[in-house]
């Protein structure tokens, strides 16, 4: 799911003013790198905005100002002796709709080839830019999620950073910065991508997708930032059992002090199997504890307003330090998975704390 509406420019990006602002003024000045890394979570719109720069830099609507009139290479950057006055794509003319439909020759995107982008993908590539753009002013190569790329795999990349290829552009997306090896960080322009703010997700969900407010904070919740995962989730398939699933977590975490080892046990285990929805289960969990911590001093601020009787009950019962430190246990299980520790141990771990009273 894209996104933004269409892809014919920047400025439907959600919530990326900051990234989009940089990647125009580097379009405007002539400037723009040989190598460019887009940081950021999963659904913010980097690939989306990779896209968008392929079309900005050979949209026909721009042929009196062409990236290519009098440009040269300097200190790693091209630059041309005009400025573009056109800075966002038409989307309509022969090279956006190559590029939109995904038939540009010379407009390369490269993914994984199951968890991995292999060395055999960079070869290939290497041979590729070995040759001219066939009719591109600027040929575009966007690596996806080049944090899967394995070392041999990255080290065949740093030679064609190191010595990059006439009239081309090289732009990786990767989730963050500690994933790549460093000689690859260090030859790449970094520009971040930010999660999308609850508010601007709740806000789409209710415009685009016309869910009830309630329904859109609680998805908004799950989707920590991630607009296309927001979108998955408000789908008519998904939407009741995202809602389901959200009572269903609330209900095994407040259940867990009384239950045995071996129940919390196979609670952890049924969480690190869904691990595509991991990152959302475990938000909610936060969420609802950041609920009972808020409801004992701004009871009109907490996320999960539909369960307000529920939440107010359970938090009388527990005290502030009891709950801070819970949600500090669950940050700390988040930040251990997503730097590739054993997600059932984690998770186990993480259950043993949620169940001391």
């Amino acid at each position: 799911m894209s996104v933004y509406e269409s892809t014919s420019g920047f400025e439907s990006i959600l919530g990326q003013e900051q990234p989009i602002r940089l990647l125009n003024t580097l379009l405007q000045n002539g400037t723009i790198p040989h190598a460019l890394l887009f940081i950021g979570i999963e659904g913010v719109g980097k690939q989306t905005a990779a896209m968008a720069l392929a079309m900005a830099c050979n949209c026909v609507a721009t042929e009196q100002e062409h990236l290519s009139a009098g440009m040269k290479t300097q200190s790693d950057c091209y630059t041309a002796s005009d400025q573009i006055t056109t800075i966002s794509p038409c989307g309509c003319c022969k090279s956006c709709r190559k590029i939109e439909s995904g038939n540009h020759p010379d407009i390369i995107l490269l993914k994984p080839s199951g968890p991995f982008i292999r060395i055999g993908q960079i070869r290939d590539l290497c041979g590729t830019l070995a040759m001219k753009p066939y009719e591109a002013r600027l040929r575009v190569v966007i690596i996806s999620d080049a944090q899967a790329m394995n070392p041999s795999a990255g080290n065949a990349l740093l030679k064609v950073l190191e010595e990059p290829p006439d009239r081309t552009i090289l732009v990786l997306t990767a989730l963050q910065t500690s994933d790549l090896l460093p000689t690859i960080l260090s030859r790449c322009q970094h520009i971040r991508f930010n999660p999308v703010s609850r508010k601007n997700l709740e806000s789409l969900l209710i415009q685009r997708h016309k869910a009830n407010p309630d329904e859109a904070k609680i998805i908004a919740i799950m989707a920590n930032g991630s607009v296309s995962k927001a979108f998955a989730m408000i789908s008519p398939t998904k939407r009741a059992n995202w809602i389901n699933r959200r009572i269903w977590l609330i209900d095994e975490v407040e259940s867990l002090p009384v239950r045995s080892i071996g129940s919390r046990m196979a609670f952890a285990e049924k969480l690190s199997k869904s691990k595509e929805i991991l990152a959302e289960s475990l938000e909610v969990i936060k969420s609802w504890f950041r609920d009972l911590v808020v409801y004992k001093y701004h009871p009109g601020k907490i996320i999960n307003r539909d369960l307000n009787d529920r939440i107010q009950c359970a938090s009388k019962k527990m005290e502030v330090t009891s709950l801070i430190s819970k949600i500090d246990d669950i940050e700390s299980a988040q930040k251990n998975i997503r730097a590739n520790t054993n997600v059932r141990l984690t998770l186990e771990v993480l259950i043993m704390r949620l169940a001391k009273v």
